[in-house]
């Protein structure tokens, strides 16, 4: 079986290429990423190409399985940059498969484009894809949903997963989500326990996290398996800010939704955060998933709990963990965080 990966060298994509690198049903891989990585495996070889312009057919050809990883979450501040790049870019991507002949296409869906949705008890794949319309990522990942609909519809012949997980964390990837959604203004040394004053304890906030390798490990299952739809994909248990505060070693203190609103609207304004006030709405309003379909029918169990993803999350952040790609690049020091600052945070990496 030969496999492409469209943003083979993200948070995801790395440990995808490596869970393949080691089925023996996986005779290639071909890493397709924007800038080419240092970093090398077996039997894979990799193409440079951007989803937005790149021939993508032609990198397809001979392909058995595409996997599309590839998402822009910078530049921030510029919502038509990244709907060409993520909502048009998928589409060119579908289109390329469709024309290449490929069996089975398997889509980094997100728990971000579903409809807000309870806290209480949990939803399964059935629950309404509509996104929250105050997040360009939201938007972006609903939309590309309905894509899918048409594109199920138009090519019956191609086998269509959609993963929808939740948040992904590991170690080699904590300075990445530095840079995405944090900024350059958190000190490594402040992550911690210990170090970190307190957890805001912000009413109805619960997070379903998950660690790369288990994700990847989803995403490998769907590759090699007959299977088709959509699986939520998430490890226990579903995390509170009580949670966070005991793995930091400190407290947490309640601090109201629209006070928490506020503070990152104004910080985003004045532009010390990337990350835009929007994935706060868009985080609360979240559903809580069930990840029955994934364990009963795709086979899948995350080997990490949600905890053991949340802390290497914490220990890469203190250490400025990192690997030899250009998104998954470790921290950079003073100097890196001077490019950030002086970007504007949010801009295109």
């Amino acid at each position: 079986m030969r496999v492409v990966v469209v943003g083979a060298t993200g948070n995801v994509g790395t440990s995808l290429v490596r869970a393949l690198s080691v089925d023996e049903r996986v005779t290639s891989i071909v890493g397709v990423a924007r800038r080419l990585p240092g970093w090398r495996v077996d039997r894979t070889e990799w193409r440079q190409a951007d989803v937005a312009s790149a021939d993508l057919a032609r990198i397809f050809d001979g392909a058995d399985a595409v996997v599309h990883l590839a998402w822009l979450f910078q530049p921030t501040r510029d919502p038509a940059t990244t709907w060409r790049a993520n909502v048009l870019g998928s589409m060119r991507v579908f289109r390329a498969a469709a024309e290449a002949g490929v069996q089975a296409l398997v889509h980094a869906s997100s728990v971000g484009a579903y409809s807000p949705g309870p806290k209480d008890r949990r939803v399964d794949e059935s629950w309404p894809t509509h996104g929250w319309p105050g997040a360009a990522y939201g938007r972006e990942k609903a939309y590309v949903e309905r894509v899918l609909d048409v594109f199920e519809h138009d090519h019956p012949g191609i086998r269509v997963v959609r993963m929808r997980p939740g948040f992904i964390f590991q170690r080699a990837a904590a300075s990445e989500q530095r840079r995405l959604f944090a900024g350059p203004l958190v000190p490594r040394r402040l992550i911690g326990a210990g170090h970190v004053p307190f957890v805001p304890d912000i009413p109805g906030l619960r997070l379903q996290v998950l660690h790369a390798e288990d994700a990847a490990e989803a995403y490998r299952l769907a590759v090699v398996r007959e299977v088709r739809g959509a699986f939520n994909i998430a490890a226990e248990p579903v995390l509170t800010p009580g949670d966070l505060a005991e793995l930091l070693g400190t407290r947490t203190v309640p601090v109201p939704r629209g006070l928490a609103k506020a503070a990152v609207a104004v910080a985003w304004r004045l532009r010390l955060v990337p990350a835009s006030p929007g994935l706060l709405d868009l985080a609360m309003r979240l559903p809580v998933m069930s990840t029955d379909r994934a364990r009963e029918v795709l086979g899948w169990r995350p080997r990490h709990s949600s905890l053991d993803a949340m802390r290497e999350l914490f220990e890469g952040l203190h250490d400025g963990a990192g690997m030899d790609t250009a998104p998954l690049a470790p921290d950079g020091g003073p100097a890196g965080r001077m490019k950030e600052f002086a970007s504007g945070m949010g801009a295109r990496p």
